[in-house]
């Protein structure tokens, strides 16, 4: 009965929400917006597994329906826990006394009035949890926040943006082309080395029906935006223009930070404490419980730091986010006269930086320019207020590391040394210190001249830019030995055999249907060597390739700014029998690799589908015989042919990633064509997190018990619907594609 109950009851959600969509033939809201305007948000991991069940039964209209409101009723969730925290934060009965909220000192007692700390504490924790408790039932519902907790399952999924790509699915089989592409947009900026979902943005781009403006991302905050066109007005010397958008971007990101921090108070992070707990049962008592959860919430408050200044679809934050804000702040006030301002900008870095030579530098030449002293000028409060409140949370977790066995990992490098215990500043100086090749490959000596390197390796530069029409291309032959390339096509041999097809699933090309194409990267080699599946020498030499590749590449067009690996990929294209007559085709249209080429404008649009982040292209060749299959350059109109490079084995050609390079290849007609693709990046967050997993997965002792296999990339609904575990079962596989 209980089950039929619960059935009951999702029926009737789905039905509500049937009821809620537009009739047949009406227009589709822009955008994504909510079914339910005001009503109170429902549980959305309840909504969330109902959508893809009906996805799964290709129910497209409930899908949207639910998915929606599952989305929707997650942000609902989240504004009414920053809402309340920061109405019960500025409740006076529900203030907590402030002078215990700091870290004790090494000699501090139980002081004149012992205990009455106690009940001052107990006392507005009771009245904290009472206004908290009144203000989620009155926007939440009856049981608030506690009714709605999400398990981190699904929260991972909302984070990396998972029921946009439903939705765009659900969308396409719809009709509705523009929401389509706006929700495979939202979930591709995300997500951005997801291959599926760049095939089907190219798709959209290609349909008539689709408007460009709906290429837009219904979900990354704002204040990225303001960014980045704050900084481009900077760099192009219109700073007052570029002053109330740096501004809105410090604003917001402030905001966001402390939209953050109100979502480590919630139940989930008590769940999350609960579940790492478990096993190992409890321990302690009352108080011990307390410094427990206590802990947990100040270090999921750091943690927003690096949540705040990490952009969407990327591993790193920007590093010194807000310090560097304020940095240009400074310097565009300064540029439009407002000294005051800039002063201010300027002495808020210093509380960041006491010691900044540069930050001293100016100020002094602020203060000069100003003439008299001007005694009122000081930080601005909100960077006063965030500083002083993030020193007293880490002086807290530090001394809990100390005292309690806690860990942290300081998300600052401004954190004074003051505030690190003695007992651990020495062997956070040695985790600093310690670089290994397993977290972040060395960089190489900065060469005094590209040939050092090409005479170290054997390499001879076969055609430079000059010889190929163009700016920034080589071609460099000797990168590998005939019996290297032979070991790398036994590999993808051996892999394609073996099933592991990652990347395109060794399906007809994406760019083509007269050709299949496999694709393997490091990390599924890597897997496949410990399972046995492939040999280990030829996974290991395909790091060994890719690193070759990353010396010479930055060696001849970067010496003086190191390059990392973004992303290796050896590929395979075969010519399909019978299909090759007439054929009209290219094997891979042209195009660039950072940036939208538009040939009838001759425009390069550096924005997604593209990876913006790329800087430089290689192609390491691994055989010749085969028919076609000709790498080459045009003009940005795609048609002029301006150079050609027939593959070879050993043979590296090596391009900048942007507008001025577009390239194609020709139609592979008999054979199969094998080649390993790099792209490289000067932005360390992009750098190429399979490679050092891959080289550790193969560092690691055969004896060693297998480490699972994992697909880092989500696979779209297309290939595998999301399990979602509830007290209803999993959805069943879908099988089809866009």
């Amino acid at each position: 009965p209980a089950g039929g109950f619960g059935t009951m009851l999702r029926l009737l959600r789905l039905l509500l929400l049937l009821l809620l969509l537009p009739p047949p033939g009406s227009p589709e809201p822009p955008g994504l917006t909510p079914l339910s305007p005001g009503a109170p948000p429902q549980a959305p991991d309840l909504l969330y597994a109902d959508g893809l069940r009906a996805y799964a039964a290709g129910a497209w209209a409930p899908a949207v329906a639910l998915l929606r409101e599952a989305l929707r009723s997650q942000a609902a969730l989240g504004r009414a826990r920053r809402d309340c925290g920061a109405h019960c934060a500025a409740e006076p009965g529900a203030a907590l006394p402030a002078v215990l909220l700091d870290a004790p000192g090494p000699d501090s007692g139980p002081g004149p009035a012992q205990g009455a700390w106690e009940r001052l504490l107990l006392r507005g924790v009771l009245r904290r949890a009472e206004c908290l408790t009144q203000c989620g039932a009155q926007k939440l519902g009856p049981g608030g926040a506690a009714r709605l907790r999400v398990g981190s399952a699904i929260r991972d999924a909302f984070r990396r943006r998972e029921p946009y790509n439903y939705l765009q699915r659900a969308y396409y089989q719809l009709k509705k082309l523009d929401l389509a592409a706006a929700a495979a947009h939202t979930f591709f900026v995300a997500n951005p080395t997801h291959l599926q979902m760049r095939e089907d943005m190219a798709k959209y781009r290609r349909m008539s029906r689709v408007r460009p403006q709906s290429f837009r991302d219904l979900e990354t905050p704002p204040y990225w935006a303001a960014y980045d066109t704050g900084l481009e007005l900077l760099g192009h010397q219109e700073a007052g223009l570029a002053v109330p958008k740096l501004e809105e971007a410090l604003q917001e990101s402030l905001a966001q930070m402390e939209s953050c921090r109100a979502g480590c108070e919630g139940p989930e992070e008590q769940q999350r404490e609960e579940e790492e707990e478990e096993g190992a049962g409890r321990q302690g008592g009352l108080y011990e419980a307390i410094a427990a959860h206590w802990i947990q919430v100040l270090q999921c408050r750091q943690r927003c730091v690096g949540d705040t200044a990490t952009r969407p679809g990327r591993s790193f934050p920007v590093p010194d986010f807000i310090p560097s804000q304020l940095k240009r702040l400074h310097e565009a006030y300064a540029q439009v006269g407002n000294l005051s301002q800039a002063v201010e900008n300027i002495l808020s870095v210093l509380l960041f930086y006491p010691e900044d030579e540069a930050a001293k530098k100016a100020l002094n030449q602020y203060q000069a320019q100003l003439g008299e002293p001007r005694p009122g000028l000081r930080p601005r409060e909100d960077i006063q207020r965030f500083v002083l409140r993030s020193l007293g949370e880490k002086r807290q977790l530090y001394y809990a590391m100390e005292h309690l066995g806690a860990t942290f990992e300081d998300p600052d490098p401004w954190t004074p040394a003051a505030f690190i215990p003695e007992a651990l500043r020495e062997k956070l100086r040695e985790d600093q210190e310690k670089r290994p090749w397993d977290q972040q490959p060395p960089q190489p000596k900065p060469l005094t001249h590209w040939k050092d390197v090409l005479l170290l390796e054997g390499v001879t530069l076969t055609q430079d830019a000059r010889q190929l029409n163009g700016s920034e291309r080589a071609v460099l032959d000797g990168l590998l030995t005939p019996a290297e390339c032979g070991l790398l096509l036994q590999l993808a041999k051996d892999a394609a055999e073996a099933g592991a097809r990652s990347g395109y699933r060794g399906r007809r090309s994406p760019h083509t249907p007269h050709e299949r194409f496999e694709g393997l990267t490091v990390l599924k080699a890597a897997q496949l060597a410990r399972a046995g599946a492939v040999g280990s020498q030829g996974a290991k030499l395909l790091l060994e390739a890719s690193e070759r590749v990353r010396t010479l590449t930055q060696a001849y067009f970067s010496p003086e700014r190191p390059l990392h690996l973004s992303f290796t990929h050896l590929v395979c294209r075969s010519a399909i029998e019978g299909e090759q007559e007439q054929r009209m085709d290219l094997s891979h249209p042209v195009h660039a690799d950072n940036c939208v080429l538009d040939p009838d404008t001759g425009e390069c649009w550096r924005e997604p589908p593209a990876y913006t982040y790329r800087d430089y292209s290689g192609v390491l060749y691994l055989n010749d015989d085969f028919q076609g299959g000709d790498l080459f350059f045009t003009e940005p109109n795609a048609l002029t042919v301006k150079a050609q490079v027939r593959p070879r084995c050993g043979r590296l050609v090596a391009f900048s990633s942007g507008g001025e390079n577009p390239h194609g290849v020709w139609a592979v007609t008999r054979g199969r064509r094998c080649s390993l693709a790099l792209w490289h990046t000067w932005a360390p967050e992009h750098r190429e997190q399979e490679w050092t997993e891959a080289k550790e997965l193969l560092q690691e002792p055969e004896e060693e018990e297998e480490m699972p296999s994992r697909d880092p990339a989500p696979e779209p609904p297309s290939r595998r619907l999301q399990r979602v575990q509830d007290k209803a079962g999993k959805p069943p596989r879908v099988r089809e594609e866009l």
